[in-house]
């Protein structure tokens, strides 16, 4: 019977070609329009590390006094760590694994004759970051433990600076010139570039920065590199010395493999707070004390900017608009076909019988409207990555989406015919058939 109803449905669309494509055009431009910000959303809310994110978290404490404007600056200064904070929380190995980091911005000073410095992004971190992230590494390996506790002078280069300064050749055992220090290389990670870069504060660009080097936290600080990322204190810094207890700095992750582990150090960390009240550092409650998973911190750190957002509903708003006109010239193309809808009737059908075969007339409008919107949505993606915005690169379509594309224009339309198809099913035969 299916196959009947479609070829029911492709004579009538034929007969009424200018009717048809208005109704084709409508959900073509509501479905592109909609998808184009709906899969703006996605990539951007994407998850940056599946098969990973679950067991990544973020611990928040809030050092922070109970008086002043910490807030000038658009984010919140106690999303980052002290570092006597950030030491006690390694320190305490209450995680399997824990990684503070710090972005950094170097001078890269080449050996090879007629290469000019540049400068590059990379991070200080510790040596969790690469097992918990689970950074590929192409050649060579991170650094250990007691390298991080020693302030060893080594780095990890990712492949594409790797290449730009020693070419073809291995890379692992050679110097490289960093700032005004002499560092060994000791692994080259391939390209590995999460989409956001999660990890980073707010004055990265998190879906086009990468970052090109990594470096001991400890060795970054005793060398006084300073870092590239959002600092901000609210007590003396003396000599500018980063490890104040009254400046915030660090990031900090943790990996956590399951509930119980993730309860615990939810309340270690209030225990932490307490304890650190106790001895006049920390004057909030105990109870501010959180733990973010990563998507709960990027929703946190409120990646996706207010506008998007405001586009997406009203794309859908104009979907809805979209819908709304469809459904009034099936309406009028329905009832219009009174007289064969009761002449079938008086054969046989049932009224459920008319109902499908008009609910299928629908979705093959839907089926035409989707591939229309895949092509309306694709310009559309065309038009948002020649915008200036940081996201706009990444603004692809997949198959998930081409797919959510082609099932939201079937189920609009079939939405869209729900009215028009029960309203023609009900028509009175008898009184149709007397005026034929």
């Amino acid at each position: 019977m299916f196959g009947y109803y479609l070829d029911l449905a492709l004579r009538s669309l034929k007969r009424t070609p200018i009717l048809t494509g208005l109704m084709v055009l409508a959900i073509g431009l509501g479905i592109g329009a909609s998808m184009t910000m709906l899969t703006v959303l996605h990539v951007m809310t994407d998850d940056p590390l599946p098969g990973r994110s679950s067991h990544l978290y973020v611990p928040h404490l809030n050092p922070l006094p109970l008086k002043g404007n910490f807030f000038a600056n658009g984010y919140d200064p106690s999303d980052h760590l002290t570092w006597p904070d950030a030491m006690a929380l390694l320190n305490a190995q209450s995680a399997r694994r824990q990684s503070a980091m710090a972005a950094g911005h170097l001078l890269v000073r080449p050996s090879a004759v007629g290469m000019r410095s540049f400068y590059v992004d990379g991070r200080y971190t510790t040596a969790d970051f690469f097992t918990m992230f689970g950074v590929p590494f192409e050649r060579g390996s991170s650094w250990s433990a007691a390298d991080d506790a020693a302030g060893a002078h080594v780095v990890v280069l990712a492949d594409s600076l790797a290449r730009k300064l020693f070419g073809g050749t291995d890379a692992v055992g050679k110097m490289v010139r960093m700032g005004e220090n002499d560092l060994r290389v000791i692994g080259v990670t391939t390209n590995w570039q999460p989409s956001p870069l999660f990890y980073a504060d707010s004055r990265t660009k998190r879906y086009s920065d990468r970052d090109l080097f990594f470096l001991p936290l400890s060795t970054a600080v005793d060398l006084n590199l300073g870092t590239d990322g959002n600092v901000d204190s609210w007590g003396k810094m003396p000599n500018g010395d980063m490890r104040s207890a009254t400046t915030t700095w660090l990031q900090f992750w943790v990996q956590l493999d399951t509930p119980t582990q993730v309860a615990a150090y939810r309340q270690f960390l209030i225990d932490y707070s307490a304890q650190q009240k106790s001895l006049g550092r920390f004057q909030r409650p105990a109870t501010n004390a959180r733990l973010y998973s990563l998507m709960g911190w990027l929703v946190h750190e409120n990646l996706v900017p207010g506008d998007v957002r405001l586009q997406m509903w009203l794309a859908l708003g104009f979907l809805l608009v979209c819908m709304v006109n469809v459904m009034a010239l099936l309406l009028a193309k329905f009832l219009r076909r009174s007289g064969e809808i009761s002449v079938r009737r008086a054969l046989g059908a049932r009224r459920r019988d008319i109902f499908v075969q008009f609910g299928i007339e629908s979705a093959v409008i839907g089926v035409a409207g989707g591939v229309l919107g895949v092509l309306i949505a694709e310009l559309g993606l065309w038009s948002v990555r020649h915008r200036p915005d940081d996201y706009a690169h990444i603004a692809r379509m997949d198959a998930s989406m081409l797919l959510t594309t082609l099932a939201l224009a079937v189920f609009a339309s079939m939405i869209a015919g729900l009215l028009p198809a029960w309203r023609a099913c009900r028509v009175a035969p008898a009184l149709q058939l007397k005026t034929l």
